[in-house]
């Protein structure tokens, strides 16, 4: 147990949290994704295996507006991203799946853009 990795203790965490959180048509899963160039999320619906919207600093917007995909300036302008592909999808409202990471840093900025887009969480 004391030879597992960084990424093996967030993947026990996400197992951990995504007991709990579930995506429905009326309330989808807004999952993150982080690496170390770049931050990804998408909304899902889970009881239909579907991927609704999905946005990430390899996009051509968040590419002519940030040079570098892994700083919290990016990440911010992925949750505004995906925050207004969501509402012109129709979804207002979605449960926040962190993916075993802390909230804070890239992850935090990604929540407080799709906030300020006009998400519900």
């Amino acid at each position: 147990m004391a030879n597992r990795s960084r990424n093996d203790n967030r993947l026990a965490r996400h197992e951990r949290v995504r007991k709990d959180v579930f995506g429905t048509p009326e309330k989808p899963r807004l999952c993150v994704f982080r690496s170390s160039k770049n931050i990804y999320a998408q909304v899902i619906d889970d009881v239909n295996g579907k991927t609704l919207c999905s946005a990430s600093s390899l996009d051509k917007e968040i590419k002519e507006q940030a040079a570098y995909g892994g700083n919290k300036a990016a990440a911010k302008l992925v949750g505004e991203l995906i925050g207004k592909r969501a509402k012109d999808a129709g979804i207002e409202t979605v449960c926040f799946d962190r993916g075993g990471y802390l909230y804070h840093g890239r992850v935090q900025e990604l929540a407080d853009g799709a906030r300020a887009a006009g998400l519900n969480f």
